[in-house]
């Protein structure tokens, strides 16, 4: 089932899996469901009927030919449309699906007489089908309502005026006016002063998120109270909702490995078993005393309906797709099956520090200048020197000074790389950075940097040591229970940063992080996972996914925390977190556990009873009654335990 799960038009729906190319999905959308049972409950009604005139009331007129035209119409409405796709299948070039197989064996049964068994086999496995379309339909829903958050229209300001126009016309830098409880169509810059919206079908995060004006705000989002204006800055089709949907309509594409072994086993097995049903018929010719052509015949279509792979092609896609419908429920998007299946098998989940177990946002901790030194006319230098960096360390010192004073004349602005800056101020050298920088200008300073925790912005100002500023980065509040749940799964933790190593050590310490490293540069990072990956063991790695791109690509599985924060990370990463809350990490090791846990319990069930009843259908020992169970009933119950994951709490 390549894509009968995703959320593209119906047109789009046919999918192979490997020699049954068909269109399993069955697009329920404008159909209730009485309607999709109606066949059935049609086909149901005379086949009930025409047991009770066969054995209770007992009449002459219900034989030969009158007997066989009102099983046959019993037989249409369920039958015919199978015997289509199977005709449709043949003519692609696709011989043995099991609508062939459906086919053969309930036509086969028609012409030996057991009318009865004939359209029950077709009822049972039609009512299945609907079932599994029903299944389906449930597990879209969740990116359905995704696709629902996107407006088709907005109201835009013309000349001061309201218009109403189509989303996807509206050009960047035009002006939306966004009404209290109206969805946002396009991502753009708030121009009120404060809005507070819903941002739940992005980040799964019920709790309002507030705007200030300047603020970003994405398309899906709410409006949650005065009339708000919002300049539009991406196009329609390039805003992150769009990519986002994008990303999970195509999740489906990316196979698991199980998946892609049943698409190979059922391109196989359908022909063996179609010719073993073939020997079954004439080979006992040769070898039985009394060889009767029906009786072995019977034998062989009892073979054929029990051998049906149905119960493995249809739930084992199925349970995937719950997998990652569960997964967007919760905020966290698979880019494809697989990726479930790594995680559910992972050992080591291998962390950034900053924007992943710490919030991102530094803040001024402590100022330690000598006192020969103007402390506040200090601090006002070097707010004008961190203004040419956008670093984060930047905004804490901008946030803790406060305003720049743009009279202040730097000359001679210079970044350098892994270090920090140098401006020339009053005909005197300006340093700010770490204490590299002061090493590599040959300033001296009579303090020990690696005895102190924090990040340190050490200052030197006339080629004289002034002093340092301290700077904190603050643990996300789930941290902690984030550590707590991957040692509960087994898996072991390390964190890797180009942070200081003591402020690193000292966050990996509070939340109980088994490893960690620090001054860390990429290739650094890279040399650590290679290290883990050597001693044979998976890697998860959670990060930025655009700094640590190199990393990203040599873990088993790269996770991208704050996926609505950059375009690049949703391209990146192999699963996104889109509220950069780190407990999602170990729920969605756990949904791919209990992912791959469901769709084994399938296969154990489909193998295990098909095998008992094909070798009792072989000996004669097993009736259509019982093929139908094998098959049908597997294949429901299958269904059913696929839709449990939807319905689980992580």
């Amino acid at each position: 089932m390549e894509e009968c799960c995703s959320t593209k038009p119906k047109k789009e729906h046919n999918h192979s899996h490997e020699g049954h190319d068909h269109d399993h999905s069955h697009d329920t959308g404008d159909q209730s469901t009485f309607q999709m049972f109606l066949p059935a409950i049609i086909s149901f009604s005379l086949l009930l009927i025409g047991i009770v005139l066969d054995n209770y009331i007992k009449t002459s007129w219900f034989t030969g030919w009158v007997r066989l035209v009102w099983y046959l119409i019993a037989y249409i409405p369920v039958g015919l449309p199978v015997l289509k796709e199977a005709y449709e299948s043949i003519t692609k070039g696709d011989v043995f699906s099991e609508f062939f197989l459906m086919g053969i064996a309930t036509v086969g049964a028609f012409a030996i007489g057991e009318y009865p068994e004939g359209v029950t086999v077709m009822l049972f496995y039609s009512v299945g089908e609907v079932f599994q379309a029903m299944a389906v339909t449930r597990a879209k829903s969740n990116i359905k309502s995704l696709l629902d958050q996107r407006p088709d229209e907005v109201t835009i300001l013309k000349d001061g005026k309201p218009e109403i126009v189509k989303a996807e016309k509206v050009n960047i830098g035009e002006i939306i006016q966004l009404k209290s409880g109206e969805k946002l169509g396009l991502d753009g810059e708030l121009l009120s002063e404060k809005a507070s919206f819903n941002t739940s079908a992005l980040t799964g995060e019920s709790k309002p998120d507030t705007k200030i004006k300047g603020e970003t705000v994405l398309a899906g989002m709410i409006n949650l109270n005065t009339v708000s204006q919002v300049k539009v800055t991406t196009a329609y089709k390039d805003s992150k909702l769009s990519k986002i949907l994008e990303m999970v309509q195509n999740a489906t594409a990316q196979k698991a490995p199980t998946e892609l072994f049943i698409r190979k086993f059922a391109k196989v097995y359908t022909p063996i078993v179609v010719f073993l049903a073939i020997g079954i018929t004439l080979l006992p010719y040769f070898f039985v005393a009394d060889y009767q052509f029906r009786d072995w015949l019977y034998r062989a279509l009892v073979f054929l309906v029990i051998s049906c792979p149905c119960a493995l092609v249809i739930s084992i896609p199925l349970g995937y797709f719950g997998g990652i419908g569960a997964g967007s429920r919760n905020g966290i998007l698979f880019k494809g099956s697989n990726f479930l299946d790594v995680l559910a098998n992972v050992q080591n989940v291998v962390m950034d520090k900053t924007g992943t177990m710490t919030e991102g946002v530094f803040k001024v901790q402590e100022v330690d200048f000598k006192t020969e030194f103007n402390k506040d006319e200090i601090l006002k230098f070097v707010n004008a020197l961190e203004s040419k960096s956008s670093h984060p360390v930047a905004t804490a010192i901008h946030d803790f000074v406060g305003e720049i004073d743009h009279s202040i004349q730097l000359e001679n602005v210079e970044e350098i790389a892994g270090h920090g800056l140098k401006a020339t101020i009053n005909g005197k050298d300006l340093l700010g950075g770490n204490f590299k920088l002061l090493d590599k200008f040959n300033i001296k300073y009579d303090i020990q940097p690696e005895n102190i925790v924090y990040t340190l912005i050490a200052i030197a100002y006339d080629k004289q040591f002034v002093g340092y500023l301290t700077i904190a980065d603050s643990i996300k509040a789930d941290a902690q229970l984030t550590i707590n749940k991957l040692k509960a799964l087994n898996v072991q933790t390390t964190m890797l940063s180009g942070d200081k190593t003591s402020v690193v050590k000292f966050v990996a310490d509070q939340l109980g992080i088994q490893n960690a490293f620090g001054d860390l540069l990429p290739e650094d990072k890279v040399n650590k996972v290679k290290e883990i990956k050597a001693r044979n063991q998976t890697v998860a790695f959670v990060g930025d996914g655009v700094n640590d791109a190199p990393v990203v690509a040599l873990s088993d599985v790269g996770i991208a925390m704050g996926g609505l924060g950059s375009d690049a990370t949703i391209e990146t990463a192999d699963v996104v977190i889109q509220d950069d809350m780190p407990s999602k990490i170990p729920m969605a090791i756990n949904i791919g556990k209990q992912t791959k846990k469901i769709v084994w319990q399938n296969i154990i069930l489909a193998f295990a009873v098909k095998a008992v009843v094909l070798v009792l259908g072989a000996g004669g020992l097993a009736t259509m009654w019982e093929a139908v169970f094998a098959d049908v009933g597997v294949a429901l119950l299958a269904i059913l335990n696929a839709v449990r994951i939807q319905k689980m709490k992580f």
